[in-house]
């Protein structure tokens, strides 16, 4: 083998070369598991920690009843989590067709651009077309933050923008992801990479899981990526007939929290974990 040295079971197609420019957090990374993890998802976590048997599986047609059913739900918790100020009520009166009064045009957007979303993964699992690919997330972006970001359904670098991708947290802290660059080709590559090891993992539950929390901590597209990354898991969940993951509003702050530790430490754990907590009963 030389100076080369194979990832874990599960990855092994994964080689790293001593040449390779090694992540800072990689140092703190014991296992090959975590290394390889780490390397090309961004980030890592410990799959024993994560209790994903709560999220429970009902077949496909009842989990997209169920899903439909609960759709102003998702709709507005998902809202409510980015700061729109429409209650639960008010979501259900403009999906029924009915304007709001009192609220902004960029709020009504925002819930009607979700439920687009929203919509599109039901059709898409009712045909047996959702992937977990790059086509299909740039398909849902373009729908759900086709009114706030800078190019919707595209790469941060893939047109003529490039910069962007910065997250503020909820301690205070500035997070900064991969700086795109012309034709957004480093984020082509760490897609490529997190679609090619998540094909590794055979529990559709925990690629699902780790999907969001990949996707959330690159950073794609210049907004939206919560939203976005949130549909593609839930499509990954109703594809394989498990019921979708709902994270309410209340729990914004143990949300806020998790997703400070992936964004600080590139530890998904509490994140993935918490995802499971927020599964349906």
């Amino acid at each position: 083998m030389g100076d080369q040295r194979k990832w874990a079971v599960g990855a092994s197609a994964y080689v790293k070369k001593s040449s390779e420019k090694t992540t800072p957090n990689s140092a703190q990374i014991p296992s090959t598991v975590a290394g390889a993890r780490l390397e090309l998802c961004g980030f890592t976590w410990e799959s024993a920690d994560i209790d994903i048997s709560r999220i429970r599986h009902v077949g496909i047609d009842k989990a997209r009843a169920r899903f439909r059913a609960s759709m102003p739900d998702l709709i507005w918790n998902a809202a409510a989590l980015e700061g729109n100020n429409f209650t639960l009520p008010e979501v259900k009166t403009l999906l029924d067709g009915v304007t709001v009064g009192g609220k902004s045009l960029e709020e009504a957007e925002q819930i009607l651009a979700l439920s687009e979303g929203y919509s599109l993964i039901d059709e898409l699992v009712r045909d047996d077309q959702f992937t977990l690919t790059k086509q299909t997330s740039d398909r849902l972006h373009g729908l759900v933050a086709r009114h706030e970001a800078i190019e919707s359904g595209h790469f941060r670098g893939e047109g003529a923008v490039t910069g962007g991708g910065h997250v503020r947290l909820s301690h205070g802290g500035l997070y900064s992801p991969t700086e795109s660059s012309e034709g957004g080709a480093k984020l082509l590559e760490e897609m490529d990479a997190l679609l090619e090891y998540l094909e590794s993992i055979a529990e559709p539950r925990e690629r699902a899981l780790a999907y969001f929390a990949a996707a959330t901590r690159r950073q794609f597209y210049f907004d939206g990526n919560k939203r976005t990354a949130r549909l593609m898991m839930t499509g990954e969940l109703l594809k394989h007939g498990y019921d979708a993951v709902d994270v309410p509003f209340a729990r914004k702050l143990e949300f806020n929290i998790s997703l400070d530790t992936l964004f600080d430490t590139a530890d998904g754990t509490p994140l993935m974990a918490f995802l499971t907590s927020c599964s349906k009963a």
